[in-house]
């Protein structure tokens, strides 16, 4: 079996980007045969079975400087399409890149499976609060994906948003979560990391984000907590003689609201270190004492299973996919999303309490030890040779 799999972002820095290199890299190590498909201007990894075309033309998106809007070129997609072969396409975004994919696919007559991994809907809806902006995007979800023989959703909440999309049931296929476990461990922590950063406190406790930078990650609301973690601490933030009961935020990505949220968190102790890579961020997440995760809107939020990983207890909303990895009470807090007396409070607890941390920080890592990226690819190969057997 082979499959071409299509996808938007392969370079830039999100969790989907990182989901669709391990998957890359598992079918090698597997000895499967799948290729990735991209068109981009942004570096991407270079290995036989990544296959990256340019595009006819690019720009950056509009108030996402960070990230690339492409047009394919449909011609050498096909081609290149043609001499691998596949016996099913996978389309991973559905953006230019993977309605060039779907295209393909129906030319060729071959299945189409694809991945929910973006809420679409529901980002149109906190970026313009707008009914009839919302109503457009899903009606464009349901068309996009109405043809597809599979969908993979990467939690049981979003099952049911792509059910409201119209796709049946039998369709749906929850992926099992993985991340590579290798990457993001605890035994990465090393404190001497913070003398790189003069600002940060060696000795505060680490109150970790990490995640794109915008107002559809909830971070206005994330900006607000922490305004009100500075100002109910025993003393303001940079007065209090005890460091390891005043809390810093440290932040790790960028985007559009990043310029806002530092004016608003100005002397509140926030810290923003922008993007992080390799083990430096493996260092980074270990090293923290708290991981938070304001978003609504999420499918799975790839970070939560990172940061657990890490050996960190995660605080995240009762809205979307994060709150199915989170136990609450054992490895985080799962919390309402609109209520910041109760995010702040709990911060500042746990920020208090060394002990507790450190028994939800162990539980974290020990649940996510199992959920491995190779029994997740595992999972993922398996419906794909069920199509091919069923649909073909």
């Amino acid at each position: 079996m082979r499959v071409a799999l299509f996808t938007d972002t392969l370079g830039d820095i999100n969790g989907v980007s990182r989901f669709i290199r391990n998957v890359a890299d598992q079918a090698l190590a597997q000895g499967k045969d799948l290729h990735v498909i991209t068109s981009t201007r942004f570096e991407c990894p270079r290995q036989p079975n990544i296959h990256v075309l340019p595009p006819r033309a690019a720009t950056r998106m509009p108030r996402y400087e960070n990230l690339e809007l492409v047009l394919p070129h449909a011609r050498r997609m096909l081609e290149l399409t043609r001499r691998l072969a596949p016996g099913a396409v996978h389309i991973s975004t559905p953006g230019p890149v993977g309605l060039v994919g779907r295209r393909i696919a129906r030319r060729l007559r071959v299945p189409l499976v694809g991945t929910y991994h973006t809420d679409f809907p529901a980002y149109i809806d906190h970026l313009f609060d707008d009914p009839a902006y919302t109503w457009l995007c899903s009606r464009a979800m349901r068309t996009f994906y109405k043809p597809f023989a599979r969908i993979f959703t990467r939690s049981a909440d979003y099952a049911g948003a792509l059910l409201r999309l119209g796709i049946p049931r039998r369709r749906i296929v929850r992926l099992l979560p993985g991340i590579d476990t290798n990457v993001f461990h605890a035994r990465f922590r090393d404190p001497s990391i913070w003398d790189r950063f003069p600002g940060i406190p060696r000795d505060s406790v680490k109150v970790l984000y990490v995640g794109r930078i915008s107002v559809e990650k909830n971070l206005p609301f994330l900006t607000r907590v922490w305004r009100r973690v500075a100002s109910t601490s025993p003393l303001p933030i940079a007065q209090c003689p005890w460091p390891s009961l005043a809390p810093s935020l440290v932040v790790i990505g960028d985007g559009p609201y990043r310029a806002q949220m530092q004016r608003e968190l100005a002397g509140s102790s926030a810290h923003f270190l922008g993007f992080r890579h390799g083990p430096e961020l493996s260092t980074l997440y270990a090293s923290c004492d708290l991981f938070v995760f304001p978003s609504t809107t999420d499918t799975l939020g790839q970070v939560v299973m990172e940061a657990q990983s890490a050996g960190l207890p995660v605080l995240v909303t009762d809205q979307g996919g994060p709150a199915e990895i989170v136990d609450d009470g054992r490895t985080g807090r799962v919390l309402p999303a609109a209520d910041a007396d109760l995010w702040s409070r709990t911060i500042l607890d746990l920020a208090a309490d060394h002990h507790r941390r450190a028994r939800m920080g162990a539980a974290a890592h020990d649940k996510i030890q199992p959920m491995s990226i190779r029994k997740s690819f595992e999972h993922f190969w398996q419906v794909h040779e069920e199509v091919l057997r069923t649909e073909r």
